[in-house]
């Protein structure tokens, strides 16, 4: 059996794959050394990611080293980035707290209800790491939430505001209508290859693109939380969003939440879309970053993310749905897809699980997302078009692992400026010893 089915076989055991290497608790001291297998050729790996949390602020370190025949990997420091990403995240609170701060990796970033940025990621290539920033602000009755991918070379940026405006009324005393939420959202890209749709020529200077129309998009959207308990949650959504050169779109659903004392906690979410010529929801997705540009040298031809939207020309239907658990903080799922009705490769997937049971020495982890997706057939088939992370391991001592990790993702494709002008998809098999300590002492 070849080794990608073998990777399949461990995602249909656990139900859902898990989308990154994860972060560990707080006060972790992380490290770990293997041999990794990158594309068929072997690097001694070293890495060191301790996470420390102090009040309501976080750090999160992650150093990876890779070792070859000619020395120092060149792809683990050829960009300014690199250096400063050694610092994977400064933190200031969390989601949904009246202030919460994040510099650094951005890992599954949505705004509001997702229409317009959903599960946005910043570095979906360990060779192209990217500092970025989220600021959300919460007082209750209004606030906002704000992205910024990439300090370096331009990238995402987007605004929702929202506000509670019944509450500001006499009528803030009627149950459920009273906290209706009215959100506003503006997004853009400021990436220089963000609008390139086609090739004009090769210069002394490099290659010259055809850009096409900004991509920028706004939207509106209304929430209904019809109930509201500690331990249950329902909501009722609508969202409108409208491209600035391009169509517009909208879409109605429902999200509720299941709190059951810590035994089980899950989100499930259902959407309907209605797409219009031009249109695509959550356009600001998990691998914007892989679909934004591309260019292949030898056919001289450029895909990208534009191109795409160029060529919604039809008013489409489609659906999404979600799905959320987390069982007794051991077992953690969270599952989505989403497809457009009778349009082909129009399906995308996110997947992620954890499983790591106290009582037993084993850990299972995993994650997969994939765009384009055109059938059943084509959803596991890994390609230029899916992300996958895996890892097996096991625990022979409390605070050391042994572990099998293997990776489906991206390096880019660099010309002779070391501009990158595309990615491609890249194997990494790593068998892995990590040790993971508690700072502090036995937790």
């Amino acid at each position: 059996m070849r080794l990608k089915s073998i990777i399949v076989s461990i995602f249909l055991c656990f139900g859902v794959l898990f989308g990154q290497a994860p972060v560990p608790k707080s006060n972790f001291l992380t490290g770990g050394f293997g041999m990794t297998n990158i594309d068929n050729q072997q690097f001694y790996s070293f890495r060191f990611a301790p996470e420390f949390s102090f009040s309501k602020f976080g750090v999160g370190l992650d150093l990876n080293l890779e070792f070859g025949n000619g020395g120092l990997r060149k792809e683990n420091f050829n960009e300014t980035s690199d250096y400063l990403s050694i610092i994977r995240y400064i933190r200031y609170g969390n989601k949904k707290e009246p202030v919460f701060v994040k510099v650094g990796a951005i890992d599954g970033y949505s705004l509001g209800h997702g229409s317009i940025v959903y599960m946005y990621n910043n570095s979906p290539s360990f060779d192209s790491r990217k500092i970025g920033v989220v600021l959300d602000v919460n007082a209750g009755n209004w606030g906002f939430e704000s992205i910024y991918s990439d300090f370096s070379m331009g990238g995402v940026a987007a605004l929702r505001g929202y506000v509670k405006p019944l509450q500001y009324t006499a009528l803030k005393a009627i149950p459920i209508i009273s906290n209706l939420e009215a959100g506003a959202t503006i997004a853009g890209d400021f990436h220089s290859k963000a609008k390139i749709v086609g090739f004009k020529a090769a210069s002394v200077s490099g290659y010259e693109y055809v850009e096409g129309n900004d991509a920028s998009v706004f939207g509106v959207d209304l929430g209904l939380p019809i109930i509201s308990t500690k331990f249950f949650s329902t909501e009722l959504y609508a969202d409108y969003a409208k491209f600035l050169n391009f169509g517009s779109g909208a879409s109605a659903g429902i999200s509720m939440g299941l709190d059951g004392l810590g035994l089980l906690s899950a989100n499930v979410k259902f959407e309907r879309r209605w797409n219009n010529a031009e249109y695509i929801s959550g356009y600001y997705g998990s691998l914007y970053e892989i679909e934004r540009f591309s260019f292949n040298p030898t056919s001289k031809t450029v895909n990208s993310k534009l191109l795409e939207l160029k060529a919604a020309t039809n008013a489409e239907k489609g659906y999404f749905g979600g799905l959320n658990v987390d069982i007794v903080h051991l077992i953690k799922i969270y599952g989505s897809f989403q497809k457009l009705e009778g349009v082909e490769k129009s399906g995308i997937l996110e997947m992620t699980a954890e499983v790591e049971p106290t009582a037993v020495s084993f850990v299972a982890r995993a994650g997969y997302s994939k765009a384009g997706i055109n059938d059943g057939a084509d959803m596991f088939k890994l390609d230029d078009r899916s992300y996958l992370f895996a890892e097996l391991g096991y625990k022979p001592y409390e605070y050391l692992l042994v572990s099998m990790v293997y990776n489906w993702t991206f390096t880019p494709v660099r010309d002779n400026d070391d501009n990158i002008i595309s990615y491609e998809s890249q194997k990494r098999i790593e068998p892995r010893v990590s040790f993971i300590y508690p700072l502090g002492g036995k937790k």
